[in-house]
Parts: C-alpha cells; sequence; structure tokens
C-alpha cells in the first residue's frame, strides 16, 4: 500500500523540503499512516501530536478531503492510495 501526505509550508523544513511524502506499508488506519510517515520524517510528529499521541488542537488533518474529526479521529480508516493533508490552524487579523 501507499499513501500520500501532503506537507504544507511551515512543515515542510522538518520533512526534507518536500511538499509532499509517499510512503509505502500496510495502515488499517489514520494512525498505521501516520506511524509510516514518522519513520521517514520523525520530526514531524511533534509538530502534528501532543506528548499524549493526540492531534494537537491547531492541527487538521484530511483524508482525501475529509476531516479526521469528522470520521473517527487517529482511527479513522484510509484506503490505498488515500491523499492525506496535514494543515495547521492559520490565524491573524
Amino acid at each position: 500500500m501507499s499513501f500520500v501526505f501532503v506537507i504544507p509550508g511551515p512543515l515542510r523544513e522538518l520533512a526534507g523540503n518536500r511538499g509532499a511524502v509517499r510512503v509505502n506499508g500496510r495502515a488499517e488506519s489514520i494512525s498505521d499512516a501516520l506511524t509510516l510517515l514518522w519513520s521517514q520524517c520523525p520530526a514531524v510528529r511533534d509538530r502534528v501530536l501532543t506528548e499524549l499521541g493526540e492531534v494537537r488542537p491547531h492541527i487538521n488533518i484530511f483524508v482525501d478531503g475529509e476531516s479526521i474529526r469528522d470520521s473517527g479521529g487517529l482511527g479513522a480508516s484510509v484506503r490505498e492510495g488515500a491523499e492525506i493533508f496535514i494543515l495547521p490552524a492559520v490565524s491573524g487579523g
């Protein structure tokens, strides 16, 4: 199985300056797919997950355009070839 993680500008330096990272391996859930990403880009993990392993409040993760907050959190299922977006919240005025 393979998945593509789309990495936003603020996290790209931690992902080897890549805007997208393709990972290969078996994943039943978004948590499994993220574990595959951490094996290639370990520095991204601390920016995405808390010390308790939960998605940080200011981070949004979308699988094929659907927020994992609406589809089961880290346990949400993920299909072969899924495109996974990691998006930090943007604020300002």
